[in-house]
C-alpha cells in the first residue's frame, strides 16, 4: 500500500487523516486564452482567422469582406460588393501568403459574392426594464377593464387589460390540450 506525500496528511489523535491534494497552482486567465487561440491556430479553425481578419486583410478589406468557411485547407471568403470580390481576385496570391505567414493552414482560396448583415445592437436589460408596462413607478396604476381590479397603466394602454386577464385570454386561443 502505497503511503500519501507529507502535504496530504494530518495527525489526528494516535492516527493520521489523509486530506485533499492542493489545488493546482492559478493560471492568469490571459494565460489561458492565448493557449486555446495557438490550438486555433494549429486545428485549423475559423475562429482564428476571425481573430487574425483585420490583421491579415487590412483594416479597409477586413471592413468588406468576411471569412466564411474552412474546410480542408479551403478558406472561403465572402465580400460585400463586386468591386471588394474583385479586389480579393487580384490580390489572392498576396493574402493567401498573409495567412501562411501568420500561422494558418491554408492550401487554397475561394471569392464568393456575401452579403454582410449588421449585428444588431441588443438593448440592455436595464433599457428594457426602464419602459416595461408593468412598471407602476413609470407608468402608474389603473383599474382592468376586464376584471375591475388595480394594475400597472402599461398593461392597460398596451393590451387593454391587465397581464394576468391577458393571459387568461391568450390560454383561450391555444387549442384544446391532450
Amino acid at each position: 500500500m502505497a503511503l500519501a506525500p507529507d502535504n496530504q496528511r494530518k495527525s489526528f489523535g494516535k492516527g493520521e487523516v489523509l486530506q485533499a491534494a492542493p489545488p493546482a497552482p492559478l493560471t492568469e486567465i490571459s494565460n489561458c486564452l492565448e493557449k486555446i487561440k495557438v490550438g486555433w491556430k494549429k486545428e485549423g479553425y475559423l475562429a482564428a482567422l476571425w481573430h487574425d481578419w483585420s490583421k491579415i486583410a487590412g483594416s479597409k478589406l477586413a471592413a468588406n469582406c468576411r471569412p466564411i468557411s474552412l474546410k480542408r485547407g479551403v478558406l472561403i471568403i465572402g465580400a460585400s460588393h463586386p468591386q471588394w470580390r474583385q479586389a480579393l481576385i487580384y490580390n489572392r496570391s498576396r493574402l493567401l501568403a498573409s495567412l501562411k505567414a501568420g500561422g494558418h493552414k491554408i492550401k487554397e482560396l475561394r471569392i464568393q459574392q456575401h452579403h454582410l448583415t449588421e449585428n444588431k445592437k441588443i438593448e440592455s436589460e436595464f433599457n428594457i426594464w426602464e419602459r416595461h408596462p408593468s412598471r407602476v413607478d413609470v407608468h402608474g396604476v389603473n383599474t382592468c377593464n376586464t376584471c375591475g381590479s388595480p394594475a400597472p397603466a402599461g398593461e392597460i394602454n398596451l393590451w387593454g387589460k391587465c397581464g394576468f386577464c391577458r393571459r387568461k385570454c391568450l390560454e383561450g386561443h391555444q387549442g384544446p390540450s391532450l
